[in-house]
């Protein structure tokens, strides 16, 4: 398989176009991410996003908190995104009310805290109200989702991999270097591809096209085709 590329954190015309030079898959739009980096108004989520579905790619995609069902399917319908990542902690019952207003892709986050998925006992739920793809991510102590730069284990990422139906993309701590713990979550069978943000930008905390090209290079290669 090939792994599915995703960079976060797009912010401007020129980040979706480096994202495509360096043959990126997806490009994280945060919208409704408060006090996020790389938060982006309506108008601007809407003018991405049409720059890259122009553009060829990346495919873009919503990262939102946003917990509305309503006020999401708007968004998703107005600003003509197909990807959605829910990346806080909406219910199984939003994702069923997108599925229902809008043709879109869920990506819904589980977070890891302590080696454990804080929504373990929702994970079935997920997938039976129409959840696509799943994201694992790392849940800092004091709560702060995304962008933690925590990486998991391999032995905490089986745990949950093993009970999932749908493929899984893996964020935390993820660089131009493959570690021996990625090595193994790469290797699980329903294993898609990354999500990548800190590592994809330079000391200023800008997307840096020789530290993409490092990362696309390493991963592409994870696992055999």
């Amino acid at each position: 398989m090939s792994v599915l590329i995703k960079v976060c954190g797009a912010r401007s015309r020129s980040d979706v176009r480096l994202l495509a030079a360096a043959g990126t898959d997806l490009a994280g739009l945060w919208h409704g991410v408060p006090g996020g980096h790389a938060e982006l108004p309506f108008d601007t989520l809407t003018d991405l996003t049409r720059t890259a579905l122009a553009g060829g790619g990346p495919e873009p995609v919503l990262v939102t908190f946003i917990g509305d069902a309503d006020r999401l399917a708007a968004v998703i319908l107005a600003s003509g995104i197909h990807w959605v990542q829910l990346h806080a902690y909406q219910p199984p019952a939003l994702v069923r009310a997108l599925k229902a207003a809008a043709p879109v892709t869920v990506v819904k986050v589980l977070h890891l805290r302590d080696g454990r998925c804080v929504e373990e006992r929702f994970i079935g739920a997920y997938e039976r109200a129409g959840t696509d793809l799943f994201l694992l991510d790392a849940v800092t102590d004091d709560g702060r989702l995304g962008s933690t730069g925590r990486q998991l284990t391999g032995a905490a990422v089986h745990a949950v991999a093993d009970r999932l139906n749908r493929p899984f993309l893996l964020a935390g701590g993820l660089t131009g270097t493959l570690s021996e713990q990625q090595a193994l979550i790469a290797a699980h069978p329903r294993f898609y591809g990354i999500d990548v943000d800190t590592a994809a930008r330079d000391e200023h905390g800008r997307l840096a096209p020789p530290r993409v090209d490092a990362i696309t290079r390493c991963w592409r290669t994870a696992v055999p085709e």
